[in-house]
């Protein structure tokens, strides 16, 4: 167990390999609860989030769900956010556990300034958070709840029960693979895990978790972007609606798009045998030191070390070779695609 956004937080059940593998061949089960959990409701609830994230929800219907940004004034990404639409005037923000008061703050700030009628809910802690992930994971739920989460589709949320437990079921996730997440009151949380478990679903810890995400090319918040770096850097431009009347950030947004971008973050997966880390340099065919490496992990999956990276532009084009300084050792790697991982089928 570590600290980890305020909470305490298993590394791994089992083993980080174990954990990993049995959500890509089986089904993995993750507690997420410290992820924050904000219920917005009310009269001008769509009209005030369409100016506070990147997504269009004027065009989200009920039962839908969106991955978005939260930028500041300059364009900057204060948080990556999952956005759920449960009516037409009831919203679930879920944003990252390390920023959960930050967004809050800043969702006060600008109701207040825009003088918008939007009820504005901090519900963690009232409500838990499951992560059921794998190519199993769609079998294994039916078993519990009253509805059949075959025909929900990813980016889909609704309204089900398990035994007496109202939830959330959302097909969405952050591994790379099929999966669902669920929403469920803090009481019955125990309960519905000793469930899953009980049908064969594995405990998985943060270790496992990051080297999926990491796989699966998804960046994370504080390490592969922050507020000191905007949406067209972190290759998240389709996540910005450009069409949009207003949201904050935009007019820095569009500025910077109207310029030559000079970083770019990039995936690349090590030539030799070694594990990149956060923090360890990426260098030219000089050794000059021309980025960062922001995420990085070995892959049992993929039999080799991958990580994520900022370079110049230039350095970022597919097949060039670049070296990584792992402990003082230049160790070479190819910047290729994102993902590096795509599930069967």
């Amino acid at each position: 167990m570590v600290p980890f956004g305020g909470w305490d937080m298993p590394i791994q059940y089992s083993s980080i390999l174990n954990e990993a593998k049995a959500v890509r061949s089986g089904v993995g089960i993750f507690d997420v609860s410290h992820m924050g959990l904000v219920e917005l409701k009310g009269l001008s609830s769509v009209e005030f989030l369409n100016k506070i994230v990147t997504a269009d929800v004027t065009a989200m219907k009920g039962g839908r769900a969106k991955y978005t940004l939260i930028c500041n004034e300059q364009g900057g990404i204060i948080d990556d956010t999952i956005l759920y639409r449960l009516n037409a005037q009831h919203f679930l923000l879920v944003p990252n556990a390390s920023n959960t008061d930050e967004i809050m703050i800043w969702l006060e700030k600008w109701k207040n300034k825009m003088q918008m009628s939007v009820n504005i809910n901090l519900v963690t802690g009232k409500k838990s958070l499951i992560a059921i992930q794998g190519p199993s994971s769609e079998k294994i739920l039916g078993h519990l709840l009253t509805s059949n989460p075959s025909h929900l589709r990813p980016f889909r949320c609704e309204q089900s029960y398990i035994k007496t437990f109202p939830v959330i079921v959302c097909r969405t996730g952050y591994t790379g693979e099929d999966g669902f997440e669920l929403v469920v009151p803090s009481e019955g949380v125990v309960s519905i895990w000793k469930e899953l478990t009980a049908l064969g679903a594995t405990p998985c810890g943060l270790g496992a978790r990051d080297v999926l995400r990491l796989e699966a090319g998804l960046l994370l918040h504080g390490s592969d972007m922050d507020s000191n770096t905007n949406p067209l850097e972190a290759g998240l431009e389709r996540f910005v609606s450009w069409n949009k009347e207003y949201f904050v950030g935009q007019e820095a947004l569009t500025f910077i798009k109207q310029r030559e971008s000079i970083k770019k973050i990039v995936g690349f997966k090590l030539l030799e045998r070694g594990v990149p880390r956060n923090g360890y340099a990426i260098l030219d065919d000089e050794c000059n030191q021309i980025g960062v490496v922001t995420s990085g992990t070995y892959s049992q999956n993929l039999n080799m070390g991958i990580g994520l990276g900022y370079v110049p532009k230039p350095f970022s084009i597919l097949g060039t070779i670049i070296n990584v300084d792992i402990r003082g050792r230049n160790t070479p790697a190819e910047i290729v695609g994102i993902p590096f991982y795509k599930k069967q089928g």
